[in-house]
């Protein structure tokens, strides 16, 4: 809800902006809308040139230290950098470190993927100083330059030089170099690397001057933009606007100078002799070859490539910019010969019902870009619906054929990423919102109508007419306001305010009941439980089945009930625990198959949690995907032994136990309830004083009747209290054990889990057990991190506090010498990726 409310509020911020300044906008739409086609197409033809000179300044950088890449490559680098940068704080330069995946595998070093982009952008900035310097020069000598554009100048000439400053210092191993060593010390294979390389000067300089040429081109931008408003063009004017936008474009952190170019490159063309309408439209067409374009044809690059996570993002992104048109083409005056030609073929009211209907629209596509991000079918049908009444009521209100087209791609575009948005909405809840809505609506035009019609004449200076309220009630309720009412008292001025609000609550509500995700609820019945039970103890192979029919679970059982999957549900997610327990590979491929059947007809999205490396290939092979959870330990009991300089410590700890007189003792089922009753108050105290909650899902929880039917080793003392305890749980691996809830009290001696692990070894050992699981380190076992997520991994563990008990269970592990075994989280796609952390903090709360 707090994303529609939000989005109303820019709306109206942006309707009070854009009625505010209807005649400028009116007269820059004018200008637009009178440019010449042949310099529209010139322009066009400069902005292929600037993508291919992009491209063409990637492969030189690459050149010049001895690596190869192809045109095509580089220009798709270019083209998603560049997209990227939009949305990223800093983008121009933090976009350098995306996208370097193909050009590994295509067999180019990360250094010099990273050698060749720092060129690039070093570069990028360089060009420009030099060609604003004898611009600058020559505007000095003719006295038009101000105070502003040297302190802009010096400002980049100054970071240059730091740039250069801190990039020799590298090379030559300065003072920068050893405080990278010494704060980053992973970082010394890649500086050594780097310092390896060598530029190619001649090469260097082909990168500067293809970089002189793309300022050029972007010279020629402004200028043909003059050109095609009909306005007097200025070369010299043209070149100082780029100039000083470019340097705002620099230091400008977010959006890709969004606004920052707007307004530096107006006020230099003001300053030139145009007055603002044109250098607003001016500036308008220049961005629109040189940012607008480029990022559209970022948009096709990644559609075309069918790229997940943005096949999620680009139709939200575009819906807004639908929206955003809609609205300002209703309130921008149309054009005069178009609509002069349309009122031939329709009447007044038709057209006049087009522009509510266009602006009521705009306003639903708002509001529904939101929800598109969440992937729901419903939000998917809406926008279709909006997008053809958009394409339909641009042409039959103005014949807007340009906003229309926009409409159509949104069409072409929806219809292309269609499968991304399956999750189903509350069909129940959909219909009481549909009718309540309805009712809302109904009774905010009653209370509008009567309103208008028994108002006194002193509140608008009006005697309306039952036609007339009418009319003012929808222009109000659809915020298209009302020129001719003025209102005479605070009164009506707060009539006119609460018919708006109700407007907009109503269509709020409206599409948030429609749009809410449909939230599947089940409760596993007794058959389903028996089936289960069953298949765990004639199938089972792991030490997570036994929490596979855990009270907390859902289950998923196979058309031929020879497998289930054990699940839980968070929002639009089932997270399976593991693999599916089944009576053969094949079986248990099925069942994977059959369960994101269920998912997808249910709108829910599957992850699996905890898969071995071992079984990774019966989910790629159906198209899954993977990331790297962390590894599990497994004891091998018949190597284990306490002798040895690296079992010191443990027999260090384990003397320390027994020397205070503590012992271990094995307690097997059925444990009495007084037993159970210390343990709990040792339980208790655990979690209270380690401000611990109880976790589950792939782990238990303190349950009596469960406890009472396992084996519990304890530590006590010579008094018979009880410091310490663990309890033994089903383990259905072959030759295996392992142990669920491992707790202590706050008094216990340093040493005493050691002791109690050392119990739990020497019990198995007499009872024939091979195999101890000690279960997952999280995030641990990282060694040589390929991509972007576990490089953030492997930083986070080594070097976030708040991660550091992962690394101290770890530790604690490692004391018993085990093996390690990697596990994944396997989902399928990679916006699915992203909402993985969240997804399982919930599924692990009770």
């Amino acid at each position: 809800m707090s994303q529609i409310v939000l989005t109303f509020t820019f709306f109206v911020i942006g309707f009070w902006f854009i009625k505010n300044e209807q005649n400028e906008l009116y007269q820059i739409k004018n200008s637009i809308t009178n440019a010449k086609p042949i310099w529209l197409l010139v322009g066009l033809l400069a902005t292929i040139l600037y993508i291919f000179l992009q491209g063409l300044m990637y492969v030189v950088s690459f050149s010049a230290i001895d690596a190869r890449i192809t045109w095509k490559d580089a220009t798709s680098l270019f083209l998603k950098r560049n997209f990227i940068s939009v949305f990223i704080p800093a983008g121009g330069i933090t976009s350098l470190l995306y996208f370097t995946e193909p050009l590994l595998k295509k067999g180019t070093t990360k250094t010099q993927v990273h050698l060749a982009s720092a060129i690039y952008g070093f570069v990028g900035i360089v060009s420009v100083i030099l060609f604003a310097i004898p611009l600058f020069l020559f505007s000095l000598l003719k006295e038009t330059i101000g105070y502003d554009e040297w302190l802009v100048l010096g400002l980049i000439i100054l970071i240059i030089s730091l740039f250069f400053f801190i990039f020799n210092s590298i090379l030559q191993r300065g003072k920068i170099h050893d405080f990278i060593i010494k704060k980053f010390p992973k970082t010394e294979p890649f500086l050594a690397d780097l310092q390896d390389h060598k530029i190619d000067r001649n090469k260097f300089f082909r990168i500067i001057l293809c970089s002189v040429i793309i300022d050029i081109v972007g010279v020629t931008h402004i200028y043909i933009a003059m050109k095609a408003l009909l306005f007097e063009p200025s070369f010299y004017a043209a070149a100082m606007a780029y100039v000083v936008a470019v340097i705002f474009l620099i230091i400008s952190p977010f959006l890709r100078g969004l606004g920052a170019v707007e307004v530096s490159m107006g006020y230099i063309l003001i300053k030139y002799g145009f007055n603002n309408i044109e250098a607003v439209a001016i500036t308008l067409f220049y961005r629109f070859f040189e940012f607008w374009l480029p990022l559209l044809a970022g948009i096709i690059l990644f559609v075309s490539r069918i790229h997940k996570l943005l096949m999620r993002v680009v139709p939200a992104l575009l819906l807004m910019i639908l929206g955003i048109i809609n609205i300002i083409s209703v309130l921008t005056p149309a054009i005069n010969d178009r609509l002069h030609a349309l009122k031939a073929f329709l009447p007044i009211e038709a057209i006049s019902t087009s522009n509510y209907l266009v602006l009521t629209t705009g306003l639903f596509l708002l509001v529904t870009a939101a929800f598109m991000l969440k992937g729901l079918r419903m939000a998917w049908w809406f926008a279709v619906l909006l997008a053809v009444v958009s394409l339909i009521g641009n042409l039959t209100k103005a014949i807007d054929f340009e906003e229309s087209t926009v409409a159509f791609v949104v069409l072409y575009v929806l219809f292309i990423t269609r499968k991304e948005y399956y999750i189903q909405t509350n069909p129940r809840l959909g219909l009481i919102g549909l009718q309540t809505s309805l009712l809302s609506v109904l009774a905010v035009l009653i209370y509008g109508v009567l309103g208008f019609y028994f108002f006194d004449k002193k509140h608008f200076n009006i005697d309306f007419s039952l036609d007339q309220s009418i009319r003012y009630t929808l222009q109000n309720y659809f915020l298209v306001g009302s020129d001719d009412l003025h209102p005479t008292g605070t009164f009506a001025v707060h009539f006119l305010i609460s018919l708006k609000i109700s407007g907009l609550l109503s269509f709020g509500f409206l599409i948030y009941t429609l749009v809410k995700p449909y939230i599947l609820k089940n409760t596993p019945t007794e058959e389903e439980k028996a089936i289960t039970t069953q298949l765990v103890q004639q199938y089972g192979d792991s030490s997570l089945d036994y929490f596979k029919t855990y009270f907390d679970k859902l289950f998923f059982i196979s058309k031929s009930k020879n497998a289930f999957i054990s699940y839980r549900l968070s929002g639009n997610f089932a997270v399976a625990l593991e693999n599916p327990v089944g009576n053969s590979s094949e079986e248990i491929k099925c069942c994977i198959l059959e369960f994101d059947t269920f998912c997808y007809d249910f709108g829910l999205r599957s992850i699996y949690y905890r898969i071995p490396e071992t079984d990774l290939k019966t989910y790629t092979e159906i198209g899954k995907k993977y990331f790297f959870l962390g590894q599990a330990a497994i004891v091998n009991l018949q190597e284990f032994n306490m002798e040895g300089q690296n079992r010191k410590s443990l027999r260090n700890a384990i003397k320390k136990i027994t020397d205070i007189g503590l012992k271990a003792s094995i307690n097997e089922p059925p444990i009495k309830d007084g037993l159970l009753q210390q343990i709990k108050a040792v339980s208790d105290q655990w979690l209270q004083e380690n401000s611990r909650k109880e976790l589950l899902f792939s782990q238990g929880i303190f349950l009596w009747e469960d406890l009472k039917k396992q084996t519990i080793i304890t530590v006590e003392n010579n008094e018979g209290k009880i410091l310490a305890f663990l309890n033994i749980i089903p383990d259905y691996a072959k030759n295996e054990s392992t142990y669920d809830l491992i707790r202590k009290t706050n008094d216990a001696p340093n040493g005493v889990i050691d002791f109690i692990m050392v119990a739990l070894f020497n019990h198995l050992k007499s009872k024939g057990i091979t195999y101890v699981d000690l279960g997952l380190a999280p995030m641990s076992g990282i060694k040589n991190p390929q991509t972007i997520q576990e490089k953030s991994m492997k930083y986070v563990y080594e070097r976030v506090k708040s991660f550091s008990h992962y690394k101290g269970l770890r530790d604690f592990k490692d004391k018993f010498s085990p093996s390690w075994h990697n596990q994944y989280i396997v989902f399928s796609d990679d916006y699915d990726l992203i909402q993985i952390p969240r997804i399982l903090s919930k599924v692990i709360k009770p």
